[in-house]
């Protein structure tokens, strides 16, 4: 009697016991839904910035080109009657005798004029008395006058009027015309501008 009490006792604890689990709820666990995490894309990154030259490898440098040498024309006034330098025609002679033309070796041609004063003959001498005071103050700079042709032309080829309209001197015109022109150049141009000048009576050696 007393052993199927005791058995009536464990029956009823285990069924109370498989009551307590049906009931238990469940964990909070089981509810929650997996969740896969996904891997972003890495963001693109820039690309270096080249550090060469930008210049196309097709585009070849060109190399200036050099200017030619052009020929080299000075002219120097003097006073009325004179054939002395002045300090400012010495300074243009002594940049010409500088000059890139001078040191090519180019001939130089010095042609005197003189304006309308006086006879024919007194002004082709002071035509050439200033010629010949050029090319010797040239001389003097280094300058063989073997390269130097002295051409004296007188009134004949003046470069501004010697007289206004009504027969007056124009005393403007007349100081243009008191000059000297020198022209350094390549000798077939240095030639040509000689043959144009004419008056072959006029024409001396710069000694």
């Amino acid at each position: 009697m007393r052993n199927a009490t005791g058995a009536i006792a464990a029956c009823l604890v285990i069924a109370m016991l498989t009551g307590c689990d049906a009931t238990r709820e469940p964990s909070g666990e089981a509810d929650t839904p997996d969740v896969t995490e996904t891997s972003q894309p890495p963001a693109p990154q820039a690309s270096p910035m080249p550090t060469g030259s930008i210049i196309r490898p097709d585009i070849e440098k060109t190399e200036p080109v050099e200017k030619a040498l052009e020929p080299l024309a000075v002219t120097i006034g003097f006073a009325e009657g004179g054939d002395e330098l002045d300090a400012a025609a010495k300074e243009r002679l002594d940049r010409l005798a500088e000059s890139e033309q001078v040191r090519a070796g180019w001939p130089i041609v010095v042609h005197g004029h003189s304006d309308s004063t006086g006879s024919d003959e007194a002004n082709l001498r002071a035509s050439r008395r200033r010629a010949q005071a050029v090319a010797a103050y040239l001389a003097g700079k280094g300058i063989g006058e073997a390269r130097m042709a002295v051409i004296a032309l007188g009134e004949q080829n003046p470069v501004a009027p010697n007289a206004k309209p009504d027969g007056t001197p124009d005393e403007e015109g007349r100081a243009r015309n008191r000059r000297v022109e020198i022209l350094v150049a390549p000798a077939e141009a240095a030639g040509n501008e000689t043959e144009s000048a004419g008056a072959p009576a006029g024409r001396e050696d710069a000694s």
